[in-house]
């Protein structure tokens, strides 16, 4: 496929371009080799080529082959999101959220998510869900982020499933229902996301949908807390400090309430 792809790059093929710098950007068929990604996408994105364009805007926005550039990286968004491309509107949403290349405009970003949602973009989905469950940049509504939650999740999203996960576990925009809200950490906790791991132990640790299981809650909140998340790190730490799952350990709870401090953990600042 590389070598089909290379003949017709080289007679300026756009599309060929495209998925040959995809190649050398993930060193599939040819060595890694990300300043010939983005000269390729670059060839690409120069004709116009929407995918290529926001390859090539992901590149700028974290300095991947190029110098780091936001502003460049928002123009390359904009140029594909222009042409319909959902990838670039939802990445040019999150640009106008965070204020990142464009001034902040959360109505905006709210308006792009919701352009790539309509096509059936799952981030673009969860994004929108954000949106509508805080009221950023679109009236508040718990039952509309719990339907573009389940839309993002049915696609395997794992930001949706722990966010949707959160709603049943909570009956926001839902009834509770604490098995449905397990099944859903659990999928989004299999895929190694930290917050769903997390809540997994949480659910575990008290019993809720679940048996109580304090060896099964420990070894999700390690899972968590060795990604850097603060609350796992904070409850495991409890659990060495109260000999919940593990073996009583008060050097080893102060050394996760230490680390769990540094990031702005309140709680765990007060057990220091």
């Amino acid at each position: 496929a590389v070598a089909l792809y290379r003949q017709a790059a080289d007679q300026g093929d756009a599309a060929a371009q495209c998925y040959l710098g995809v190649c050398y950007e993930h060193g599939t068929g040819v060595p890694q080799d990300q300043a010939r990604a983005v000269a390729l996408y670059r060839q690409a994105a120069d004709q116009g080529h929407a995918h290529a364009q926001c390859n090539l805007g992901k590149c700028y926005e974290h300095g991947k082959g190029v110098p780091q550039d936001q502003a460049r990286a928002a123009a390359l968004y904009r140029q594909a999101a222009d042409q319909g491309h959902a990838g670039a509107q939802c990445n040019l949403g999150v640009c106008y959220a965070n204020g990142e290349g464009v001034p902040q405009d959360q109505a905006r970003a709210a308006a792009l998510y919701r352009q790539a949602a309509d096509q059936g973009h799952a981030a673009a989905q969860y994004n929108l869900g954000v949106c509508y469950e805080h009221g950023t940049g679109v009236p508040q509504d718990q039952a509309r982020a719990v339907a573009l939650y389940r839309q993002a999740s049915d696609q395997g999203d794992a930001d949706a499933q722990c966010s949707l996960g959160f709603c049943y576990d909570n009956g926001k925009g839902v009834p509770q229902d604490l098995v449905r809200a397990v099944a859903l950490y659990r999928q989004a906790a299999d895929q190694g996301h930290a917050k769903a791991q997390h809540n997994l132990g949480v659910c575990y640790a008290n019993g809720e949908g679940v048996p109580r299981d304090q060896a099964r809650a420990v070894a999700l909140y390690r899972q968590a807390a060795d990604q850097g998340l603060a609350d796992a790190q904070y409850a495991l730490g409890v659990c060495h400090a109260n000999g919940n799952g593990v073996p009583r350990d008060q050097s080893r709870a102060m050394a996760l309430f230490r680390q769990a401090a540094d990031q702005g953990h309140a709680e765990a600042k007060r057990k220091l």
